[in-house]
């Protein structure tokens, strides 16, 4: 699983980048979950997003404009798989 934040920098996508990195922690040691921050501005025009951060799972937009939660992000992990 590869779960990408987006965002330049900022406070709260740096937040969220170690709210993706707490919850997929906890998920099986055995399950393989990449996360990685991506800081270009094209790269998120191209999946749409227009407000960071932003959250994608899997090449799939979760969420934008928020910051979320350890626990909200492990929902969405779980959702995902």
């Amino acid at each position: 699983m590869k779960i990408e934040v987006l965002g330049t920098g900022c406070r709260r996508c740096d937040e969220l980048y170690d709210n993706a990195r707490q919850a997929a922690s906890r998920m099986a040691p055995a399950m393989s979950i990449e996360v990685t921050k991506v800081a270009d501005v094209n790269y998120f025009i191209q999946k749409g997003v227009f407000m960071t951060p932003g959250l994608v799972i899997d090449g799939r937009v979760v969420s934008m404009g928020k910051l979320l939660t350890v626990e909200e992000i492990f929902q969405q992990i779980k959702e995902n798989m």
